[in-house]
């Protein structure tokens, strides 16, 4: 079949909006001919994202259930109406051959219409625990493409294929050397390197330890690379230095991983599989404000298998320093962690969800 129409839709985070633009982009690899359109959530970050990366979105007016803020609730009926509408009449102007959703509530209308519309629809699944627009989605799906073993809990069985997660395309053939990377940056190349990974809008909580920390660095012979997030940026920049280099967020993830000796990351589903893929010894921090508390799933699940060190948010104040030391100090923890980190990566995960793709197809 040539000429295949594709809706893809995925967002809120940058866990589900990477792997949605790397879908994407082995699609059009494979099939040059194939037109992609996606499909957000207004005022969330894939609508500012996805066009960076070439496509073009529509977004729909629709947002997460709050857990906290309950008042904010209010419009949700209406808004789920209004999303439901907007996603049939999105389908009535694409008649898509196939709907992809890696997650997030904005694929939920957009899946549901294409399912109950006949169009061929597969979910990808970055989390341990799955989230609850996939498992709403999961019963009409044609085919769940899971990144952990075990997911059969949550999932038809006959449906599920372990793919792994799709990574950012260049991470998956790095030619940089270090000493380039560290130059890119203007770091010293003699000196160890800790990079700090807040996720795609940053981490109040873990730039807060990192800034309570940086004599511990020092005192250590490290330097920093520090993704703070937009959101911190203005309230931790002044602690830029020649040795500590502060940004709201990075592009260029293959220099920075290329540079890095240590990570400290959040535990989000699409880092946790660049690092992997990476092999540095990583102390992961899952952020408690996520739905389903499903990056401390992600994180305990390398934890157990002794690929990463994690710390939940809670307990920083009391293990940060003690966790982190034992690591930094420590050869062979560091070699172990990367070992067993490596052995965990699927770096043909892409192709074998596009493979998917067209058998379903």
């Amino acid at each position: 079949m040539k000429n295949k129409r594709y809706i893809i839709s995925g967002g809120g985070t940058g866990g589900h909006i990477y792997p949605a633009i790397a879908i994407a982009n082995k699609i059009k690899e494979t099939e040059s001919d194939a037109f992609i359109v996606f499909v957000g959530a207004l005022g969330k970050m894939e609508m500012e994202k996805v066009p960076q990366e070439g496509y073009k979105i529509h977004g729909l007016w629709i947002s997460g259930i709050q857990r906290k803020q309950w008042w904010r609730n209010l419009l949700f009926p209406f808004k789920l109406t209004v999303s439901f509408f907007q996603a049939l009449l999105l389908w009535l102007k694409y008649r898509p051959h196939m709907i992809i959703g890696t997650g997030g509530f904005a694929s939920g209308p957009i899946l549901f219409i294409g399912n109950l519309l006949g169009s061929r629809t597969l979910l990808q699944e970055q989390n341990s625990y799955a989230g609850i627009t996939n498992k709403l989605l999961a019963y009409k799906a044609n085919k769940i493409a899971v990144s952990y073993a075990g997911m059969e809990k949550y999932f038809p069985k006959e449906k599920l294929v372990l793919t792994g997660n799709p990574v950012r395309e260049n991470l998956l053939e790095v030619e940089i050397d270090k000493k380039e990377a560290l130059s890119f940056f203007g770091l010293d190349d003699s000196k160890k390197t800790l990079v700090i990974l807040g996720g795609s809008l940053g981490a109040q909580k873990v730039n807060e330890t990192i800034a309570n920390h940086l004599f511990l660095f020092e005192s250590l012979g490290l330097q920093l690379i520090w993704q703070c997030g937009k959101l911190y940026y203005e309230e931790f920049k002044n602690f830029s230095s020649a040795s500590i280099k502060i940004f709201p967020f990075v592009r260029e993830m293959d220099y920075l991983y290329t540079a890095a000796d240590i990570i400290v990351s959040r535990a989000g589903a699409a880092s946790i599989s660049e690092l992997c893929l990476v092999g540095k010894p990583v102390l992961l921090i899952p952020s408690p404000n996520v739905a389903e508390n499903h990056q401390y799933y992600n994180a305990h699940s390398l934890e157990i298998n002794n690929a990463a060190l994690m710390i939940e948010e809670k307990d920083l104040p009391n293990k940060f320093k003690d966790v982190f030391t034992q690591l930094a100090v420590s050869s062979e923890k560091q070699q172990a962690l990367s070992k067993n980190i490596r052995a965990l990566a699927q770096p043909q995960a892409t192709e074998k969800i596009i493979q998917q793709i067209h058998q379903i197809i």
